[in-house]
């Protein structure tokens, strides 16, 4: 599930995209804006959805933290002290 929506997410994100750089081009060649103005306009867009993507990211891993936690499952770093409680090396011994 996770997965369809970051999925539709990137599918939307790059029509909008695609419909931004079209309209750009359009007010381009009206003359309404420069081409270094309409590059400016990209990259700050840009560097809007790299801070949002990185704010998204971590909301998901928020939220994926509480479900862990609301289910009792064990984490990676709980793992890692259990094995360093028990004295063990991360090797397991065969016999």
């Amino acid at each position: 599930m996770i997965k369809d929506l970051i999925t539709l997410g990137v599918g939307s994100a790059l029509l909008a995209k695609e419909k931004v750089e079209e309209e750009l081009k359009e007010l381009i060649d009206k003359g309404k804006m420069s081409k270094e103005e309409a590059e400016k306009l990209i990259e700050k867009a840009k560097a809007r959805g790299e801070e949002q993507e990185q704010a998204l990211k971590e909301e998901i891993k928020k939220a994926l933290r509480e479900v862990l936690d609301e289910m009792g499952l064990a984490t990676k770093e709980d793992l890692e002290r259990l094995k360093e409680e028990l004295g063990g090396s991360g090797s397991s011994k065969k016999s």
